[in-house]
């Protein structure tokens, strides 16, 4: 059983290494989201401080699934959401690092989490969420199940999980 809890500054610390375990899990194990496997503990760790900052500063939001069956309710799937906040901006949000363990996959997590992560968008008066993912991944069906619509691709946008070649990326939105 798992439920979706909003994560303060604080909470990035009491949970750093359940969150390391997660995005190294996430990185190892093929997903792009913006690092190289294998994914040293320094630069996982300089993720999760630059996170608790902008969740401290109010301009990213961290939603985590957690296990409620284990003894200290360990974090198996979170969803970000970083804040546009130029004038023109605030109404949008986009959507980064969906990632769930890969020993809970296909269990409804990642569904739940990005539910839980536009209702929260809603809350802040948001009504525009973009994100962007590898095309062809198996995050690309699951946009597509949430209700975004795809926008376009950019060819060679970055490089894959292992640095070796280049992914193309899909663009999505959804208005909410």
């Amino acid at each position: 059983m798992f439920v979706i809890e909003l994560l303060e500054a604080a909470d990035i610390d009491l949970h750093r290494a359940d969150l390391l375990a997660l995005l190294t899990d996430a990185v190892n194990g093929g997903a792009s989201v913006n690092f190289i496997a294998p994914l040293s503990p320094k630069i996982g760790h300089n993720f999760w401080d630059k996170v608790r900052g902008e969740v401290a500063d109010q301009t990213r939001v961290v939603l985590a699934a957690v296990d409620k069956t284990q003894a200290h309710g360990q974090i198996i799937g979170c969803v970000h959401l970083a804040l546009a906040t130029t004038p023109n901006g605030t109404h949008r949000a986009e959507v980064q690092k969906l990632l769930v363990h890969s020993q809970h996959r296909n269990k409804g997590i990642g569904g739940a989490l990005m539910e839980a992560a536009e209702s929260r968008a809603r809350t802040l008066g948001r009504s525009l969420l973009v994100l962007d993912t590898e095309s062809g991944s198996p995050a690309e069906r699951l946009y597509q199940r949430q209700g975004f619509v795809r926008s376009g691709i950019i060819p060679q946008y970055a490089l894959n999980h292992t640095g070796t070649y280049l992914i193309d990326t899909v663009i999505y939105y959804k208005l909410i």
